[in-house]
């Protein structure tokens, strides 16, 4: 089960956060992923490979673990926060999904992989929360119907490896996947009956992992792309743009990070109306958390938070951007709040 320590963390060289002096650390356990609740500036969900994902509310201090969902009889992949953040999906590499409810850490369904793979990641369709994505280790991508548990008529696809990656657009339109051997399809969704339509590939590049898609409509007020953030294992983050209704990409600009093997994230800055340019933040293998502005065509690194003592997997942002948080491959969250200027 999960242990909350807490203790002093070092500053980072913050231009635009420093951390809050608080760490939760996982005994032995990764944690692979972390999210904030939608629209919410003190819940955040993580989960780990000991089997649990935890809760914590983190106002009123001290930061406490406010239920911990126990039931997966393997290391937790993923998970996904519906939209009213009342249910939580997870997939764990025991072969199943389970649905959660977040307020009494029940697990309302499990669903079993048909195929008994492992299952590596999930998303909820945007416009429709009963309906969610789920990538397995066979190289299958399957929409399910949480309400039922069962799999979507003509919602399922195959790609060239293991998926371990899924963004859908704003409207829930185009979904990307990503897989171990370096491709990201594209498939439109029908959103009245759920069925996907394979699309577009884009090879990144060959037999490295595609970690982590992130989709935006539109970066800041200067790109007014519809956009993709992507982690390939290529010690680069990627940035592409969408170039039709069909989920085309064309490379806009990289980054240099740290990233050969573990399966870092990014994400965009949730907030774009206050600040020129357009932030993007990633983990890396440096132990380090870095923020790009995509508009800088020189010095793209605007803020690098040092603290962690492993491989920083991923990061979120809180809906105000006041805080961000960060999890490593050695048990530790981080959070990170924003400099009172």
């Amino acid at each position: 089960a999960a242990t909350v320590s807490i203790a002093s963390v070092r500053p980072g060289s913050g231009l635009l956060f420093y951390p809050l002096i608080l760490t939760f650390y996982y005994f032995a356990s990764s944690v692979p992923r972390l999210q904030f609740a939608n629209d919410d500036k003190h819940l955040l969900a993580c989960c780990s490979l000991d089997g649990t994902l935890s809760i914590m509310t983190l106002s009123p201090p001290p930061p406490t673990v406010k239920v911990t969902l126990k039931g997966h009889a393997g290391p937790v992949t993923d998970f996904a926060w519906s939209l009213s953040n009342d249910i939580i999906v997870s997939t764990s590499k025991d072969g199943t999904l389970r649905i959660w409810n977040t307020e009494d850490g029940r697990c309302i369904r499990e669903v079993a992989d048909p195929e008994g793979s492992e299952l590596l990641c999930c998303t909820f369709q945007p416009m429709n929360n009963n309906l969610t994505v789920v990538g397995n280790s066979k190289h299958h991508l399957q929409v399910v119907n949480i309400s039922t548990g069962k799999k979507v008529k003509g919602g399922s696809s195959k790609l060239t490896g293991r998926v371990l990656s899924l963004s859908f657009d704003a409207p829930g339109r185009i979904l990307w996947a990503g897989d171990d051997r370096g491709s990201i399809f594209s498939f439109l969704f029908d959103m009245a009956t759920g069925k996907l339509t394979k699309a577009k590939r884009l090879v990144v590049n060959e037999g490295s992992s595609i970690s982590s898609i992130s989709a935006r409509s539109w970066i800041s007020r200067e790109a007014r792309d519809p956009s993709l953030l992507v982690n390939a294992c290529v010690n680069k983050l990627l940035l592409y743009r969408v170039v039709d209704n069909e989920g085309t990409l064309q490379l806009k600009r990289s980054f240099p990070i740290q990233h050969g093997s573990q399966p870092l994230h990014s994400i965009f800055c949730p907030l774009m109306s206050f600040r020129q340019g357009a932030c993007v933040v990633t983990g890396s293998e440096d132990a380090c958390v870095y923020f790009f502005d995509v508009e800088r065509n020189t010095k793209a690194i605007v803020n690098k938070l040092q603290g962690h003592s492993g491989p920083v997997l991923d990061v979120s942002f809180n809906c105000d951007e006041s805080l961000l948080a960060s999890s490593d491959a050695t048990g530790m969250v981080i959070i990170w709040r924003r400099e009172q200027k």
